[in-house]
Order: C-alpha cells, then structure tokens, then sequence
C-alpha cells in the first residue's frame, strides 16, 4: 500500500498492483478502508486481489526524458531533458523470478537479473513518460516520493461452501442482460423456418469449434457483411452444446447487445458492476459471452476507448475468467487494433474471405432444394440467377451468400402469404421494386428505354431549361445502359444558376423517376448546408465517435435516394474534405470501421455561386453565363473537389412565358388537394387569374419562389374562408 501526501489533510493511498485508490484524511483511514473494502469483498466472493510480491520494496529511479509538445502536424521536443523520479515497487514473486510495478502508471513488468532492474525501469519508463504532456510529467514529479505500507488479510482455509448458493443459483445479471442461445425449449418462441446451415463454410466451423473448446480461447470472426460469419458461428454453437450434452460439460452461450450493459447504469461505477456480476454469473453457469455488435464494446462505457466496456474486460480475459466470441468486418478490425491494440491480440481470428461465384451458386441450389422440401415452395428457372445478378449489380458492398440468403427468404414469405407453391422472376422483379424503388426500367434488360417518354416526363416537371433536362435524360440512358462505375455515386452533379429556378424541382423529378416506384416516403433527402458553417459542426453533419451524424443517419435509412446538399457553398471547408471520399469512392468509413455505402445514391450540390453577376431576367448570352458560373464555381472550391463531382448542370434565368407555364402547373396541382377531391368540387381558372398570377408571383431576383406565396395568399386563402363559410 503506498501513501501520497496530497496537503495537509489529504493522503491517497493506492494498493499496487489491484487499481484500488482512495483519498482520505490521513493514512490511518486509509489502510481502516481498504482492510474493510477487502474483507467484504472476501466475504462475497471468496477471494482477494492477487499479490505476486513477497517482499516488496520501495525504490526511486531517475529517468531522463525530453517532454515534447504534440499535435496533428507533428511533435516539438523541448530543449533540456528532464530528471524524473520514479516509483517502483519491486519483489521476488517465489518462483525465481522477480516484479516490478510503476503504480502511478498502472504498469508491471516481470524480470530474471536484479542487475537488470535500474535499466528494465528506464526503458518502461521513458516509452510511458515520451507518451505524456510535459505538464503532465510536471504534475507527476509533484506528486512527491511516497510511504510504503502493507495491509494483512486474514484467510478461512476450514471455511465451508453452501453449494446450492454458489453453484446452483439463477445467474440474475445475466438473464437479464443476455439470451441463451441455443435458447432452452422452456422458453423457445417462433424460430424461423429458414435453415441456420453453413453451407460450404464447414472448414471454419471446424476451427471456431476447436479454439472454443479445445484451446479455450476467444474469438473473433472477420469477413465483410454478409460473408457467413453468424451462421458458421451459430452451427459451431450448436455443435459444441450438443457435444457438451454427449460428455456431460454442460457448456452454454449467451448473445449480448453490448449497450444493455451500460443502458441500465445510472450511477457511476454501476455498468462496472454489471460487468463484474456478468463475469461471475458466467462462470457458474461455465458459460460463453457471444457479443452481437462487437465494435460497440469499445463504444461505451467512458469518454474513450481507452475507459470502454473493452479496456474493463480486458483484465477478466487476460485472467481467463471471461470468454468472449465475436464478429466483425476488417474494417472494425483495424479500427480495435488502433484504439485498443492490447485487447485485438487475446483473441484468435478465424477469416472469412469472398466466396467465389460458384460456391454461391451451391449454396443457393442447396437453400433452393430446403425451401421445396420442408416450405412446399419452389424457386422458377432462372430466378436464382436474376436474383444473383441483381443483388451484385445494387447491393456491391454486402457479401454473398447473406445477402442472396436474406433476399430469397422474404421472397418465400411473400409466397407462403399468397399461398402460392413457387416464386417466379415477376416476384422477384416486384420484391426488388419494394426495396429499392427503382422502376423495371432499371431491373430487366427486356425493357427498353422509350427516349421520347423520358424527354417529356422530364419537361413535365421542369420548366425553361432545356439543357439541364438534356443532362438528366443522360444520367438515366447511362444508368441503364449499365455504363455508371460501380464502384462511385450513380453521379454527382452541382447545380448552378440563380435562386428560383428549378433545381430542387429538378432534383425532385430525378429521384422519383430513379428511385420513386411504389414507395410511400419521398426519395429525396435534402440537407441545407447553411446549417453546417461553422467547422466544429462536422461532426453533426458525418458523425463523431459514438454519434451519427445527419448525412449518415439518412442515407442509411434510404440507401436509393438522391441525396440534395442544398446552397453547399455554406457548409464550412472542412466539410467539403470529409465529402471527398464519398464523391471518389462512394464510402464512408468512421474511426470505428463501420461503412456507409453511397453507391446506390444521386448526390447534387446546388450552388448559386455566379449568380450575383448575372441579369435575373433572360440571359443574353447564355455561354457568357456558362463560364462566368463554371469560373466562380472553380474559384470557390479546390481543384480535387471539383474534379470529383461528374459535372455542372447549369440553370439559366426564367423569362414570363416560363413563369406563365409554371403557374399553369401549381394551380393544376391545387386541384389534387384533399379538400376539394373529398368534396368532389371542380376548379377551373379564368386567363386573367393566371396573368395576374404570373405577374405578381414574378420576381427578377428570386425567380418563381414567390409564386407559391402568392398563390397561397390570393387563391387557396379566399377559397378555403368560402369553403368554410358554405360546408354543404
């Protein structure tokens, strides 16, 4: 036990070796705690905190070091090195060798040569002092020189167990926290009717199964989405239960969302608690922690990694008193490796790699084969292979087999639902339709494009600007043709051109024709980036740590959208470099490992960046327009960003006759409004209404944006009095 002279009335004592510290008023009071602390926890549970020191020592070594300022750019050592004293305590553990702690480091090392300490002392040392602010090297110099003490505890070795209690108890925390997997027949519900096999996956089933059981180590099963890692990890499982059953090893695994460890914590130190009756309860049921989410162990608990619910579990693993099975994709790999190195390297790692073209299609003729013998549903010709096709062409960043697996599955749902004894291409046609509202159009190569309906859909929604809707009628003949990268975007664009003239109308009539097809909420996601000026707000637009920011969080809702990042010019430079990676490769990737795919969206920037120098009303020369846009537009932002975005789509100024036909349109689409189609009342406009509306409605500077206004003002206003006023 050592004591640190705080000031006058004020000791703390830290029990080496344990991580017990307390700060009393003198050092009586101290050693009275840490005895009582000790005696009840023996009471409890049996045991104390282990001592490998016979005969500790107190020793004081001078370390020289030179503190260096750090930041992102790089470290500025100061000019002199700096003596620093530092603590050990050091001892003989009785099996001929020796060990060493550095307390106020919560480090130890063991060593063979009493020769070697002073030398062993200084290399621990300085690597953990060169890691440190040179105000903290400066704060542990005060601390001073401490005290040593030891505190002995007594041990009952005629002490009699209650056996019931300690082996036969309800494992409380754990119930409460985990499910069993297998889960008993007791309390078995609804299991799915679909197969839990590991088709072709037989050789790592094999190996989670003997690091499991026969090495008794932890493990961590690595591949990308949808590779198979469940479902190998759920048959190792139930071989391993049934092989417990046959030797009597009564072996059992329990499936834990990570934040139910810390969701019912209210005080400090409580989901430390948890943990530790989790570990004990564990151990009485000789039980096995299959953690779902892994990545989020090191998500919660503290400020950081480094204080998580992963950096509290290392200890129990390192001591063999928790046993942990996991999945994540490498990503997540790297990214533990980074935050928490020491807790990647308890684990072993059993790789799932991509599986090859063929042994996809063998599992999906073996899942086909399941579903007509035990579901009395067949799969057509040629479904599977649409199936496959589609699922690689708009789902390329989840893996095979899960991806087609979970995708057929619903499909034979919807058949057992509509009580039909098969599922054609048609089904499978429509099913994808649901998910992705993406027209046939897109999905069957039979299907080809009427070019003329394309132009006039187009010209329907959007008014006075021939050149942009030539554009848009290109992104959709290259998406179909199949000539889009894959591996990017469908495109990124950048609207350009004064307010008021159509480009979020535009960018509403290309998500509905891509992505619009039987879907109930809109495609479209728009975020105004005047929201996001200030640099500090990037981690509200992306996400930071355990947060998600708002472009994550919707387009991981809606992964087919058209993505509007409205006025971008607003948004703060830094966040034009965290949009580099999604434009180039259509990803993101947090410091956690965990992807969002933009692959299967539209991403458009509008900008009215040039605006300011042009005549609102009719351009005179639009090519001068063109370059004076095109120019301000390469000024504002840096070469690499603009020479990520696929194009410039440029919207010129609308002229009377433009807003003339607009308004013919807003008051066509009054009439679908709810309480005229529920009353059955008719409208009809007279011509001098609509002139007045174009005149009023216009403004030079904002283009067609006050229309609506003034529609609202002087014709759904007056209507909606008239109607209230005569109900029959």
């Amino acid at each position: 036990l050592l004591y640190y002279k705080l000031h006058e009335d004020a000791y703390l004592g830290i029990l080496v070796g344990t991580g017990h510290q307390m700060v009393d008023k003198d050092t009586k009071s101290i050693r009275a705690a840490l005895s009582d602390h000790l005696k009840s926890r023996y009471k409890r549970h049996d045991e104390y905190p282990f001592s490998e020191i016979n005969h500790p020592k107190l020793k004081v070594v001078e370390v020289k070091v030179r503190p260096a300022y750090k930041n992102k750019v790089g470290a500025y050592p100061m000019s002199e090195t700096v003596k620093v004293p530092v603590v050990t305590v050091s001892g003989d553990n009785g099996n001929g060798y020796y060990i060493c702690h550095l307390p106020m480091f919560e480090e130890s090392f063991y060593y063979y040569d009493t020769k070697q300490f002073k030398s062993l002392v200084a290399h621990f040392a300085s690597n953990l002092l060169n890691q440190k602010t040179p105000k903290e090297i400066y704060e542990y110099i005060r601390q001073g020189i401490p005290e040593l003490d030891q505190i002995t505890l007594r041990v009952n070795y005629n002490r009699s167990y209650n056996e019931d209690y300690y082996y036969k108890r309800e494992p409380e925390v754990l119930l409460r926290l985990a499910e069993q997997y297998p889960p008993p027949k007791s309390v078995r519900r609804s299991i799915s009717a679909f197969p839990e096999a590991a088709w072709e996956l037989e050789q790592q089933v094999d190996l989670v199964l003997e690091h499991l059981i026969n090495l008794r180590a932890n493990v961590l099963l690595v591949g990308e989405v949808g590779c198979g890692k469940s479902s190998v990890l759920k048959q190792a499982i139930k071989k391993i239960v049934k092989r417990g059953k046959k030797d009597n090893l009564d072996y059992s695994f329990w499936r834990i969302m990570p934040q139910r460890i810390v969701a019912s914590a209210k005080y400090l130190g409580e989901w430390q608690e948890n943990v530790e009756k989790l570990v004990y309860d564990l151990g009485i049921c000789n039980g096995i922690l299959w953690v779902d989410d892994f990545i989020r162990l090191l998500q919660i608990g503290g400020d950081g990694p480094e204080d998580s619910v992963a950096a509290f579990m290392m200890s129990y693993i390192q001591q063999g008193k928790l046993q942990l099975v996991g999945e994540l994709s490498p990503a997540q790999l790297e990214s533990l490796r980074r935050f928490l190195p020491g807790f990647v390297d308890l684990f072993q790692l059993v790789r799932l790699e991509k599986m090859p073209e063929l042994k996809v299609f063998v599992i999906l003729e073996k899942f086909s084969a399941y579903c007509e013998k035990n579901l009395n549903v067949a799969f057509q010709a040629g479904t599977l292979e649409l199936s496959y096709r589609l699922l690689q062409r708009y789902y390329p960043y989840e893996g095979f087999p899960g991806k087609a697996i979970r995708f057929l599955s619903k499909a034979v749902s919807e058949a057992q639902i509509d009580k039909r004894a098969s599922v054609s291409k048609e089904q499978i046609i429509k099913q994808f339709v649901q998910a992705t509202g993406l027209p046939e159009l897109f999905l069957r190569d039979d299907k080809l494009l009427n070019q003329e309906g394309l132009q006039t859909y187009f010209q329907s929604k959007i008014i006075g600007q021939p050149a942009a809707i030539n554009q848009l009628c290109n992104i959709v003949k290259i998406f179909k043709a199949g000539l889009n990268n894959p591996h990017k975007p469908i495109t990124t664009l950048i609207f350009a051109g004064p307010t008021g003239v159509g480009k979020t109308a535009s960018a509403r009539a290309l998500a509905d024709y891509f992505f619009g097809e039987g879907q109930r909420q809109t495609p479209l996601i728009r975020i105004d980036m005047s929201e996001f000026q200030h640099p500090s707000q990037i981690a509200q637009f992306i996400g930071s740590g355990r947060e998600i920011g708002k472009l994550v969080k919707d387009i991981r809702e809606k992964p087919f959208a058209v993505l509007l990042l409205d006025e971008v010019e607003k948004a703060a430079s830094s966040i034009f470099d965290a949009l580099l990676t999604v434009l180039d490769e259509g990803m993101l990737v947090d410091a956690y490992g965990r992807v969002t795919n933009f692959r299967n969206a539209i991403i458009i920037m509008t900008t009215n960046l040039g605006a300011s120098n042009q005549r609102s009303l009719g351009f005179t020369d639009t090519s001068d327009a063109s370059a004076t846009y095109h120019s301000a537009i390469a000024k504002f932002f840096r070469p690499e960003f603009v020479n990520r975005v696929d194009g410039v789509v440029m919207f010129n100024a609308l002229n009377q006759a433009d807003i003339r036909q607009i308004t013919l349109k807003e008051l066509e689409d009054l009439k679908q409004r709810e309480g005229f189609t529920k009353k059955g009342i008719q409208l009809t406009f007279d011509e001098s209404l609509i002139e007045h509306l174009s005149k009023e409605g216009f403004d030079p500077k904002y283009g067609a944006r006050p229309l609506q206004r003034k529609i609202e003002q002087l014709v759904v206003a007056p209507l909606a009095n008239w109607l209230l006023l005569n109900p029959a």
